[in-house]
């Protein structure tokens, strides 16, 4: 038995959101506020330990479910039973074979089709028409006795009374519902589960979670750890057979003989006093003090976790934070996997499901501790669970949360639940294993294509997932340059209405030749991209081959002599457009992208194709003309624009060769080789040649970079994302 799917509205920013879980363990990621800490949230109000209180604020309902209850409020005629769902909703997902025992599930089945394998509870916060009608007439009388107050019926006014009062009309709920075989989804035949008679969910769900504000930054002399030693405890005392549980109990028994006859003597003075007020004779009932040392409270409170370093015993709070995090987590696993297993009372049957929620583990670690932790986390858990003969001994599914790209990198893919945020009220979730399935349905499929994204994500570029906004690059000298490029920009383009690129979280790749196989992954994951690469411009030769026939290929020239380009990712992402202008008869392949505008090189994708659009999430940016000159490549492009900078530093620059090339001229001034041919016969090495414009670069007038300037594409390109 398994949860396959939770869906939850209208809590928070998670409106109408759809979760897949795995078998056994689910990596959600993400960037900030992207709902993944709304989503344990949820859970712990409606299946967690607290549960049986009702611990709803009303900031948990969604902005846009909390306009639309002012609206019923505030206007007559207005049905509240047209409204689909009337609060915060959690419906969970829950798939049985025949292995399973239903006796616990038994009033959650509707259906006695046996091909139906799927029953859902629902949990509802909700409000019926009638409390909707009761909130009318007390926001009313609300209204008039703070008329004199100049209070107004307006939303301010409404949200200021409904705050504190929200419990009085909205009530919980759970409801087992028909799931529709054929749809997929739930029905809307529904069967109210009041009593906990009727349904002890205990049985069915034991969830739990460690939270990402762990408490583990202790002051001097507290003991944070130590009080975990207590709660592990309770989970071994269990087990009667244990030696070291029985030696404990023993001494302690011991111990609470001889500080009884401790006690008798330091407590004899005021006991006699006592005697003597209270009348007690001799053969009436005594007055003693004993001790009754608690295994428990002993641990909690007169217990130290130390760590020895030459042979000296360092309290717990010399360790650094990383490792007091990732012993806490450790005991809180085992203590939880202790509650799954019911290990303090063996009487009870363990949860038919059993839910374990991880948030943020790499909390202060660096990344080697976070590789272990995601390396060992599904062993430690197996091992938790199983007997001596590696069988499961209950169910259990866990779901981690995380922004590190290090657990990332080292986790299994298809476990990745990747959170995006749509909109300000809403986030879906995606399963990254639904990417394989999208490269296999290309027309021309290259299975190779997903399976170099899979390792390069996973290996190189995880932060990717983290990102706001991405740059993919061709080269390692834009790889050089590019931060400074940013900077660049900020200091020379300040502009009041949007974020300085430096201050946005901007994600740099580098994609080489290949920005063509993130298409499906760019379209994914919605983040906004710029792609920074060469026009590429080509000709085309003919020559016969080794048989003596005629061969056509496209040979890299200038850009004017140039007919076609020998860049696939730009024939990849402008198909479409490049296809309609040719069709037209409209000039060459190079023509089309000489000539297209800005607007229109920004994308978006439609179905399966990527159309031209103002407003995409896409723009792909290449070399444009500089004055009367066409430049190829980058470097071509930084040397066209920067070519007085390069002639008055050239006898430092150790990237270059053939150095009068670059600064020799004609008399009329104008350059003897242009910057195509400089850019092939002078750099010796490009990312060199990047690292001497870093090292000549002069700052003045509040530009750190101020006597060279930026290839007209690049900045164009950069300018557009840095916009919201």
């Amino acid at each position: 038995m398994k949860i396959t799917r939770i869906h939850v509205n209208n809590y928070r920013i998670l409106q109408n959101f759809d979760f897949d879980l795995e078998d056994e363990l689910s990596l959600v990621i993400g960037k900030n506020n992207c709902g993944k800490t709304s989503l344990l949230s949820i859970l712990e109000k409606f299946i967690g330990t607290q549960s049986s209180t009702n611990n709803f604020s009303y900031d948990d309902f969604n902005s846009t479910f909390q306009d639309v209850l002012y609206s019923f409020v505030s206007e007559e005629d207005k049905d509240w039973n047209d409204v689909a769902i009337k609060g915060i909703e959690l419906l969970l997902y829950i798939q049985y074979d025949e292995k399973d025992n239903l006796a616990n599930i038994q009033p959650l089945i509707l259906d006695l089709d046996p091909n139906n394998n799927m029953v859902v509870i629902k949990f509802e916060y909700m409000l019926s028409p009638t409390k909707l009608n009761q909130l009318k007439e007390d926001f009313d009388s609300y209204i008039q006795r703070y008329k004199d107050h100049k209070k107004s019926k307006n939303q301010d006014a409404f949200e200021s009374f409904i705050k504190t009062r929200h419990r009085k009309y909205f009530e919980s709920y759970r409801k087992a519902v028909l799931y529709d075989e054929k749809t997929k989804e739930a029905s809307n035949i529904e069967y109210s589960i009041l009593d906990s008679k009727d349904l002890d969910l205990s049985k069915i769900i034991c969830f739990r979670c460690i939270s990402a504000r762990r408490d583990t930054v202790n002051k001097e002399g507290d003991s944070t750890l130590s009080q975990l030693s207590s709660r592990y405890y309770e989970k071994t005392k269990s087990d009667q057979e244990n030696p070291e549980v029985i030696e404990f109990e023993g001494t302690l028994q011991n111990t609470d003989e001889t500080l009884t006859g401790v006690y008798e003597g330091l407590f004899k003075n005021v006991i006699d006093k006592i005697k003597k007020f209270g009348g007690i004779r001799e053969s009436e009932t005594v007055v003693r003090i004993i001790s009754s040392l608690s295994q428990q409270q002993l641990l909690k409170g007169n217990t130290t976790v130390v760590y020895q370093n030459n042979n000296h015993e360092l309290p717990e709070s010399y360790n650094g934070l990383g490792y007091l995090n990732l012993i806490s987590m450790i005991m809180e696993v085992e203590i939880y996997l202790g509650d799954f297993l019911k290990q303090n009372d063996k009487a009870k049957r363990p949860s038919d499901i059993n839910l374990l929620f991880i948030e943020e583990p790499e909390a202060h670690t660096h990344p080697q501790l976070q590789y272990i932790f995601i390396k060992n986390i599904k062993e430690l858990l197996t091992e938790g669970i199983s007997d001596e003969n590696g069988n499961a001994l209950v169910n259990l599914q866990t779901i981690i949360t995380t922004h590190s790209s290090h657990i990332v990198a080292e986790c299994d893919f298809d476990d990745i639940k990747y959170f995006r945020r749509v909109s300000s009220t809403n986030v879906i979730s995606k399963n990254l294993k639904q990417l394989e399935i999208e490269y296999k349905n290309e027309k021309n499929p290259d299975h190779n294509h997903f399976k170099f994204l899979k390792q390069y994500l996973t290996l190189n570029c995880a932060e990717i997932f983290f990102a706001d906004k991405v740059i993919l690059y061709e080269g390692e000298t834009e790889n050089i340059l590019l931060p400074a490029m940013l900077k660049k920009v900020d200091e020379e383009h300040p502009t009041k209405d949007e974020v300085p690129m430096l201050s946005q979280n901007i994600s740099l790749i580098a994609s080489g030749a290949y920005s063509q196989i993130f298409d499906k992954f760019l379209a994914f994951v919605g983040i906004k991209t710029l792609i920074i690469t060469d026009i590429d411009a080509g000709e085309e030769v003919v020559k016969r081959d080794k048989n003596g026939n005629n061969r056509t290929n496209i040979e890299a020239c200038s850009v004017e002599s140039g007919t076609h380009t020998s860049n696939n990712a730009l024939k990849h992402y402008y198909q479409k457009p490049l296809k309609e202008y040719l069709d037209n008869a409209q000039g060459s392949e190079l023509n089309f992208f000489t000539t297209l505008p800005l607007n229109d090189k920004s994308l978006d994708k439609v179905e399966n194709n990527w159309c031209t659009s103002p407003t995409g999430n896409l723009m792909i940016v290449y070399q444009t003309k500089e004055e009367d000159y066409y430049p190829r490549s980058f470097e071509d492009a930084f040397i066209q624009i920067n070519r007085e900078f390069l002639s008055n530093t050239i006898s430092t620059w150790e990237s270059l060769k053939n150095k009068e090339d670059v600064t020799e001229k004609y008399k009329n001034g104008n350059y003897k080789k242009d910057a195509y041919k400089v850019a092939t016969t002078c750099v010796k090495s490009k990312s060199s040649f990047a690292l001497d414009v870093l090292l000549h670069s002069v700052a003045k007038d509040n530009c750190t970079y101020s006597n060279w300037e930026i290839p007209p594409y690049i900045e164009e390109g950069l300018i557009w994302l840095r916009k919201n």
